[in-house]
């Protein structure tokens, strides 16, 4: 494009708004379902379906490991591959400030265009709305996105079942303190890189290997500790987890002692808890373990009776302490 920065007339339905579709965001994302541009897609779909929408406003807007675009694809790629589904098509929703540079907004486009073509699913619908200098902070972006759910039954967070096992895909908090340092200009010995990915070709070689998985769920806002909460709750059931077994990298360790931060609380994009049958739990761990976006899952507990709602932790002491859900945002626009 001729023009360098973000109008208000890109906002605006006509000429404009045409010339940023065309000539941008279909020259990354068009495909034969997007280029109709008619007010809604048509899809070929059939069968129990999951949904979901996210929005998007870290900042900041590029990280290393990633950037919104990226992240808004991964994000909710990753919410409808939980239910066991596999994720098919997408939309996208972008509000954007008066003077964003075009060049960042087409890095942001082709990168959601690779993340897309990575995870095998269509961005079929979009809209674009500019707002005024300073009433917005350069880019939003809403995602949506459907899939088949193949599974049967259906993971969820309601079917944690006691003698259960709890595991984890990689290692934690990689994402988070990526966000936090960079928008703070800290360095550390060893870089730090959000863990950013699509998850979903991934959990369907764990469902068909291991069979009935009753919980998947992604640790992202509240990190690992929230999540089991929200599934303890949600099954009425006590997550008893060994804290020597949580994979951490040393950098993110250091960085989170650095600052103050318990890494079990920072948010994750390219993780997963896996939840089943103890006798899975072997074949599923293989599968992730030979799998780059596995390679560190391990098993960090078990799910009992005992202390339903609640979640325990075992210190490398060999003492217990409740890990409670997260009260607030610890950090503030993480993803």
């Amino acid at each position: 494009m001729t023009i360098e920065r973000v109008l208000l007339d890109y906002g605006s339905g006509g000429q404009a708004s045409h010339r940023l579709v065309n000539e941008l965001f279909l020259k990354h994302l068009g495909n034969a379902v997007l280029s109709v541009l008619d007010d809604a897609a048509r899809l070929d779909i059939a069968g129990p379906l999951a949904m979901s929408t996210d929005s998007f406003v870290v900042d900041p807007i590029f990280f290393p490991g990633g950037d919104i675009g990226a992240l808004a694809v991964h994000g909710t790629v990753n919410d409808v591959a939980m239910l066991g589904a596999r994720p098919r098509y997408l939309t996208c929703g972008f509000i954007l400030e008066e003077g964003l540079p075009i060049e960042d907004l087409e890095k942001i486009v082709a990168s959601m265009g690779a993340a897309a073509a990575e995870a095998g699913v269509l961005i079929v619908a979009g809209d674009t709305k500019v707002v005024p200098r300073g009433m917005a902070d350069k880019i939003f972006i809403n995602t949506t996105g459907i899939g088949e759910i193949f599974a049967s039954p259906a993971p969820s967070g309601h079917r944690a079942a006691p003698g259960d096992a709890v595991l984890i895909s990689g290692t934690l908090g990689d994402h988070g303190l990526a966000i936090l340092s960079t928008r703070q200009g800290l360095s550390f010995d060893a870089p730090v890189a959000s863990d950013c990915a699509s998850l979903n070709h991934l959990i369907v070689k764990v469902i068909e290997a291991a069979g009935d998985v009753h919980v998947l769920r992604d640790p992202t806002r509240g990190g690992l500790a929230t999540t089991l909460n929200e599934i303890a709750g949600q099954s009425g059931v006590g997550v008893f987890i060994e804290e020597s077994l949580i994979p951490v990298k040393p950098a993110v360790a250091a960085g989170c002692s650095f600052l103050g931060l318990d890494p079990l609380y920072l948010a994750n994009e390219g993780k997963f808890i896996c939840i089943l049958p103890e006798a899975n739990a072997q074949a599923a761990l293989a599968v992730m373990r030979a799998d780059p976006l596995g390679a560190d899952a391990v098993r960090i507990g078990v799910v009992r009776a005992e202390h339903p709602g609640k979640v325990v932790m075992t210190t490398p002491l060999g003492g217990q302490r409740l890990m409670g859900m997260l009260e607030g945002e610890q950090l503030p626009r993480i993803c």
